[in-house]
């Protein structure tokens, strides 16, 4: 518990930080976009606005899911993570195609663009980029989904700061102001992809479909393997949350005295293999004259 409360506070704790380094720098961009004329900065501008608000959806959402369970939530708030990164994935994917239509409207009348503050503007928000996805990677972003929909919001974002320094550069040198759309479409190809990764896996774990990293007919094999089961029914796998995985099912068992002793294999057994914490199990008796295996005995 000691350790899962660690991580919750260093998920937040780097949630926080990069919120208002992202917010602060999404001014000055915006500000920027706009008195260069550069779309490669707006688009930029206008992620880092969803930056910000994924990241603070991100840290509301950690910070509910440590509330305490009760008698009409009683598993307090948790999925409350999964909600936030869903709709930080939607968000990438609308933001995206936003960014499409800017392009096309930008290369069927290409306007001029301030090279120079464009390439300024758009070094100092790499560094931002840099500075925030290096905090993000002090959280838990390899097992929870929130924290990692919100480090590729900024991975994005440090994308299209590069793309628009590359397009300043070919402004700046060459005088090619399609660059600066194309930058954009580029990008936009990359967050849409994040996007789309991040509203799956959210949505898989809304279904209550089984974790991605669990073969369900491998776990069942494996509690067949002991010799007191005979069979397994009812198996259910899925996430409250994406790092908070549970299971529950029936073990049909034959006619032994110490059932305990079973549930406690069964337990260990998935704890040690799967590292599945939230189990609920159910020990059906064997009646061989009343009920065949598979069926529900009771």
């Amino acid at each position: 518990m000691g350790h899962n409360h660690n991580h919750a506070n260093n998920n937040r704790s780097a949630l926080k930080w990069s919120f208002f380094l992202i917010s602060i720098y999404m001014i000055v961009e915006v500000i920027g976009g706009l008195m260069t004329n550069s779309l490669a900065l707006l688009s930029d501008a206008g992620h880092m606005l969803s930056d910000a608000a994924a990241l603070g959806l991100s840290y509301v959402a950690l910070t509910f899911g440590q509330k305490a369970a009760s008698n009409k939530k009683t598993f307090g708030y948790k999925r409350f993570e999964i909600l936030a990164a869903f709709i930080n994935g939607i968000t990438l994917v609308v933001i995206s195609v936003y960014i499409f239509f800017e392009a096309y409207q930008r290369i069927t009348n290409p306007p001029e663009v301030i090279s120079t503050g464009m390439l300024i503007i758009s070094t100092l928000g790499l560094i931002v980029n840099i500075v925030a996805a290096f905090i993000l990677m002090k959280g838990d972003k390899g097992e929870n989904l929130n924290v990692r929909s919100a480090f590729l919001h900024v991975l994005g974002d440090m994308l299209g700061s590069i793309g628009a320094i590359i397009a300043a550069l070919l402004i700046m040198f060459f005088g090619w102001n399609l660059a600066d759309p194309i930058a954009s479409i580029i990008v936009a190809v990359l967050i849409i992809i994040s996007g789309y990764r991040v509203t799956r896996d959210s949505f898989h774990i809304l279904m209550e479909g089984v974790p991605l990293n669990m073969d369900i007919q491998k776990v069942k094999d494996r509690l067949l393997s002991l010799k007191e089961v005979k069979d397994v029914h009812d198996l259910h796998i899925w996430s409250i949350t994406s790092d908070f995985p549970a299971l529950s099912c029936h073990l049909v068992v034959e006619a032994v005295e110490d059932y305990q002793s079973v549930l406690s294999k069964a337990k260990q057994l998935l704890l040690d293999e799967f590292h599945l914490h939230h189990v609920t199990i159910q020990i059906d008796k064997e009646e061989k004259g009343n009920c065949s295996l598979g069926d529900h005995c009771n």
